[in-house]
């Protein structure tokens, strides 16, 4: 169905914007043990006097932390940029939040770099922790992790600790870095000096977006941002030291890469609901990409399976779901979308193509271009738009709808304003009352609560 923004918008409401969607998977739109019947839509979304964010008629948010602002801690100013994010249960029924910042070398706020949490001088970026009460008040707020770069988005593990992704692959020598770029980090986000600035090598270095944790078999899931042609691979690493918990990932393990027999591009998979069976994994010849970058790398004569920007990336049941936020002919891809959600299931070997949105008009919708993801308490997934101009949190529903959840006020395109709004690092609270989110630009978190359930 092709739908405009202005139908859509004019509908105030649920809709569906074109996808696809299989309703066999249901597992990736199930919730917590309390989850109920997705509602499928809350309303329209209402102006918000404060311009700064919109919401449905019952729902309220709370500005956590912004750019520009004092840390708590006095370490120095919240860094900009804030991107992925991941919510900890705390203390006393409080929550820890730690945040990306993937900012590059002309960040406005750099992270500030702390005795003890620095990886290379040279880098701007890294993560901060957000620690909240019982009653949703900020309590602390101070550095995880320092020097690294491009902090995008990354992945929590089954011991509670965060994994931090580097989006770059910037050497020693370039940009004013001392160290090369392009690695997972472990972030304690009780105790950062626990695991200090270590880069998880064996996990490879490349443009990295996110990653997702099996919990019954500690293998890790990996996807890699690229833009241009050839495009980033999907990942496992097989640590030697599987569920081992903090810095058990140092020890090592072995790097490989999804091949689809027959498929070179994932973007040529159109119709949702296609099973890829019997995928195979293939090492991957030099993960340190010392010369050559790892999609670069020669995989044999059989090749190895590409995706164009290659997202957000979690676990969710018994399987992990990964995004590509969208794929152009015109790039390179071997056919155009504008977001693909992928489930793999390791126990079957197979791949399938859960929900693909578009190509439906000229038109970008809420509801496309999809990013960071995470699975709503009442069930469905609950995403960010990506892209200049992105301002959207949307949900998706079991039927396929796509409905508007959160849009950004921030005046994106007027003079003086920041030129990048999207929205990134959604996540809910353990027990599923609030959900957080940040705008990147300029760097907000926000706590939205209403009645999710």
């Amino acid at each position: 169905m092709s739908v405009t923004r202005r139908q859509l918008l004019a509908r105030g409401g649920a809709s569906a914007v074109g996808i696809a969607f299989t309703g066999a998977l249901a597992e990736l739109f199930t919730g917590g043990p309390a989850a109920a019947v997705p509602r499928g839509r809350y309303g329209p979304l209402l102006p918000d006097p404060a311009g700064l964010l919109d919401l449905p008629a019952g729902f309220s948010y709370r500005v956590l932390s912004r750019e520009g602002d004092p840390l708590r801690s006095g370490e120095g100013p919240v860094p900009s940029h804030c991107d992925g994010m991941a919510a900890f249960a705390g203390r006393d029924g409080g929550v820890r939040l730690v945040r990306n910042h993937e900012n590059r070398p002309e960040a406005r706020h750099p992270v500030p770099q702390v005795p003890g949490l620095v990886y290379d001088r040279g880098g701007k970026g890294g993560c901060t922790v957000l620690a909240l009460d019982a009653d949703g008040e900020v309590r602390a707020e101070h550095v995880g992790i320092a020097g690294t770069a491009v902090n995008c988005a990354g992945g929590p593990t089954p011991w509670g600790t965060w994994l931090t992704c580097e989006e770059t692959e910037d050497t020693a020598g370039t940009k004013g870095y001392e160290k090369d770029h392009g690695f997972v980090f472990e972030v304690d986000p009780a105790d950062p000096r626990r695991t200090g600035a270590v880069p998880l090598t064996a996990l490879g270095r490349f443009a990295h977006e996110a990653v997702a944790v099996d919990p019954s078999t500690g293998i890790v899931y990996e996807t890699e941002d690229a833009f241009e042609h050839p495009f980033g691979l999907f990942y496992r690493f097989l640590p030697e030291r599987p569920r081992g918990g903090t810095g058990s990932l140092r020890a090592g393990g072995a790097l490989e890469a999804l091949r689809v027999p027959g498929v070179p591009d994932l973007s040529v998979v159109q119709e949702a609901g296609t099973v890829l069976e019997r995928v195979e994994w293939v090492p991957v010849p030099d993960p340190g990409a010392a010369g050559t970058p790892i999609r670069l790398q020669d995989f044999g004569r059989r090749g190895i399976t590409h995706a164009q920007k290659l997202e957000g990336c979690y676990w969710g049941g018994r399987n992990v779901h990964f995004v590509s936020s969208f794929a152009r002919a015109s790039d390179g891809s071997g056919a155009t979308h504008f977001g693909q959600v992928w489930t793999y299931d390791p126990r079957k070997r197979s791949l399938t193509l859960a929900v693909v949105f578009g190509p439906g008009t000229d038109v970008r919708l809420p509801g496309e271009s999809p990013d960071n993801i995470c699975l709503a308490p009442t069930g469905g997934l609950m995403v960010c738009e990506d892209g200049a101009g992105a301002q959207h949190v949307f949900g998706v529903t079991r039927k396929g709808e796509v409905y508007p959840v959160a849009r950004g006020r921030q005046d994106i395109g007027a003079p003086g304003a920041p030129e990048w709004g999207e929205f990134a690092g959604v996540i809910f609270s353990p027990d599923g009352s609030t959900m957080y989110v940040n705008c990147y630009t300029p760097g907000t978190t926000f706590a939205v609560t209403g009645p999710w359930r």
